[in-house]
């Protein structure tokens, strides 16, 4: 038998990598090097289970699952849907959990209803795009930002925002209210889906192993 290959995992950067590892830790699947903080490396190794490790930028863990330079992928569901990749999304992990919502001032309300033409600014416009034309049937003009979304509606860039809000506390900060939920978000575990074929039982026994422990 030829030996045991690396199973590489893509982990978005921060606070999903942190959960994703305290996760696995649970399950016994440890990787020391990734704990110090002052380390440079950016890929970090578990010899004794063959599990490889490196941290990305969210966006762009979906494209090194797809590519197959990643075999799991660990990122937000907003990631998933946004960058719409050719990935199988087989797990649900539950935390991380926020909503993707449309927003803006009480007076954008009517603007939505009435399916008027409106500008939408967002972080997120392939999301925005699906959910005005495919879901509401209502023709806006999206406009892209990459910063401090709330600012679109406050200074007459756009009527509403699309983005992702988790307490809402700096939209009614800002005069702004959610106005439309287009849905729920959490982290979500991507696979390559080269090797869901060719890592099939060692895949679905971390799948499983995983769901275990969420329960």
């Amino acid at each position: 038998m030829g030996e045991t290959r690396y199973l590489t995992f893509a982990l978005g950067k921060g606070r999903l990598a942190n959960k994703t590892m305290e996760l696995l830790e649970k399950m016994g699947i440890t990787c020391e090097e990734m704990k110090d903080k002052s380390s440079r490396k950016l890929v970090f190794v578990n010899e004794e289970k063959k599990f490889r490790f490196f941290l990305a930028k969210g966006s762009d863990v979906p494209t090194y699952v797809e590519y197959g330079a990643a075999d799991i992928g660990v990122v937000g569901k907003d990631t998933v849907l946004e960058e719409n990749r050719r990935v199988y999304e087989v797990l649900d992990l539950g935390f991380g959990k926020c909503r993707m919502c449309v927003c803006g001032p009480e007076s954008a309300r009517e603007l939505l209803l009435h399916h008027e033409r409106i500008r939408v600014a967002s972080k997120y416009p392939n999301i925005a795009k699906d959910y005005f034309y495919n879901k509401k049937h209502q023709t806006v003009d999206i406009i892209r930002l990459n910063g401090s979304v709330e600012l679109g509606p406050m200074v007459g860039l756009s009527d509403v925002i699309v983005d992702i809000v988790e307490t809402g506390s700096t939209l009614k900060e800002n005069g702004l209210a959610v106005l439309e939920e287009i849905c729920p978000l959490s982290a979500r575990m991507i696979v390559n889906q080269v090797s869901m074929q060719m890592q099939t039982e060692r895949i679905k026994e971390l799948i499983h192993d995983i769901r275990g422990h969420l329960q």
